[in-house]
């Protein structure tokens, strides 16, 4: 029989946005709070080095997904998706960006996300933000997701924001400023060259609080329903089935991979596709899994001369000066420097971000670099394909079936064949010209559209920001409550219906802090 727990919240998952609401919810002393995490606690040093983070793909810190085959690339995707407190954000490249304010009017203008506008969620990106370097009107300086310049920065990152310049985009020292547009190198969440997930920024500082329990290697097998009420979450505990009671709410804070996950194997989701499975559906809610989405990315790497290479941080020497300094190579966060623009003219905001690594980074740098190299990526922001997640299982411990659709609409390749052929001229104008010595992968610049989109298909992989299978709209309201039920809410990426212009961690940890108002009914 199983041991029962009572609560008010129940939050599945420590990640990105679970360690914000632990947090803001337990600000409360009157609200208990119980915090599930499948994995176990943030301990490896590699997840608290900034240039180590690639070390942990494929390890017990990672969930470890795989696309299906892509039917437009022919090809399968390594997924990479944290697997501990903190998730994602103990995983992720670092990189502070929030999007687009087109991407949040398009939330409220097109999506029926009421709220969700620049205006509704700049006040929660600022009270998250401690910046370390620019401040109001539009940063917030005391938050805790401490938010600074990189420590070290690698000539070769600096010379591409110069030739970028020279081929034709404005610098910028901000990308989150009034105009998301131009060449320059990236804020990273870190604090005094040390990452900072939001384990460090949310968690830490509210273990003290009496009213926050936390488990970790506990992963949720199902969230309990009585009739269409959801009053609690199921979890295995040294594999032992244990059920915690939430008299208040559940809240599934998973990604947007285990979320809809959780959902469907607990009767929430597309109906037919539940009773394949023998599942009783509690709510038939179509949307749960559909509108998957993410950023592909694709890269131009050519070998190096007269520099060096960001791999000379992985020597003793540079781990003791950054054990005794925290400064130095290891503080890279590899994704040094990069830029938005759009790829043809009349785009109301960027289609295209690049990210620049000073070194040979490919396959999700899970290839030993074989000779000093420069990296340049084009990654599409602006995506139009969709694709969806499925079952493979009843079971909740099984791995879901994922598909992104990449380039299933063909705008998305036009973009990136733009995106990649603005990447090979910029390597042959400017500084960085002369540190360039000739190309790797592809291993000729000259190439037609159809060979580029063979290289694309052959070299996509993903941006790590999948995001909409619970979107706003379909599967959950503008409150994030999950449509068709009571006491359930989702508060993650997935709730997102199109996925912001950048990376998604700052996006993730703001609509947890917009989640946590909307739960204790407050404002901004």
């Amino acid at each position: 029989m199983a041991v029962q727990d009572s609560y008010d919240y129940v939050i599945v998952g420590a990640g990105s946005a679970g360690c914000v609401l632990a947090n803001r919810l337990t600000e409360d002393p009157a609200a208990q709070v119980l915090l599930l995490e499948a994995g176990a606690e943030d301990t490896a040093d590699e997840i608290h080095i900034p240039a180590a983070f690639a070390s942990l793909f494929k390890t017990k810190w990672d969930w470890n997904y795989e696309t299906v085959e892509q039917k437009h690339t022919g090809k399968t995707s390594y997924w990479p998706r944290g697997k501990m407190l903190g998730g994602c954000s103990s995983i992720n490249a670092m990189i502070y960006i929030r999007g687009n304010r087109a991407d949040y009017d398009g939330w409220r203008d097109s999506h029926g996300a009421a709220g969700w506008g620049w205006d509704d969620v700049l006040p929660y990106f600022k009270r998250a933000e401690g910046n370390q370097r620019l401040g109001g009107p539009l940063h917030g300086t005391d938050g805790p997701l401490h938010v600074e310049d990189r420590r070290f920065t690698h000539e070769l990152s600096n010379a591409w924001v110069d030739s970028a310049v020279a081929w034709g985009l404005k610098r910028t020292d901000d990308f989150n400023g009034e105009s998301q547009e131009g060449a320059g190198v990236y804020q990273v969440t870190c604090k005094k060259g040390r990452r900072w997930s939001t384990a460090d920024a949310y968690l830490r500082p509210a273990l003290s609080r009496p009213n926050l329990t936390v488990k970790t290697c506990s992963p949720a097998t199902r969230v309990v329903f009585e009739g269409t009420r959801a009053v609690g979450v199921s979890y295995l505990d040294n594999g032992v089935e244990r059920t915690a009671r939430a008299s208040a709410e559940v809240v599934l804070s998973g990604g947007a991979v285990n979320s809809p996950q959780l959902l469907m194997v607990s009767g929430v989701g597309p109906a037919e596709h539940l009773r394949e499975h023998g599942i009783d559906v509690v709510a038939a809610l179509p949307g749960v899994g559909e509108n998957l989405h993410d950023h592909p990315a694709c890269g131009v790497i050519w070998s190096t001369r007269d520099t060096t290479d960001l791999v000379d941080a992985a020597s003793l020497f540079g781990l003791a000066r950054y054990q005794l300094t925290r400064r130095g190579p290891l503080t890279s966060n590899i994704g040094e420097a990069g830029a938005f623009y759009p790829t043809t003219d009349g785009l109301p905001a960027p289609d295209m971000q690049i990210h620049v690594v000073p070194s040979l980074f490919y396959d999700n740098g899970l290839r030993e670099p074989t000779m000093p190299g420069f990296t340049s990526a084009a990654t599409l922001v602006d995506v139009a394909s969709r694709g969806r997640l499925r079952l493979k299982s009843a079971n909740p411990l099984w791995k879901p079936e994922i598909d992104p659709a990449y380039y299933a609409d063909p705008r998305d390749m036009e973009r990136m064949i733009a995106g990649l052929r603005a990447l090979a001229e910029i390597g042959q104008v400017g500084p960085l010209r002369r540190f360039l010595d000739k190309p790797f992968l592809p291993s000729r610049l000259d190439l037609s559209d159809s060979e580029l989109a063979d290289h694309i298909r052959e070299h996509t992989q993903t941006l790590y920001h999948p995001v909409g299978t619970c979107s706003i709209g379909s599967v959950v309201d503008p409150e994030l409550r999950v449509q068709g039920v009571e006491g359930l809410r989702v508060v993650d990426a997935s709730v997102m219906p199109v996925v912001p212009r950048g990376n998604t961690n700052a996006p993730t940890i703001m609509v947890a802090e917009k989640a946590a108002d909307l739960i204790r009914g407050r404002s901004a």
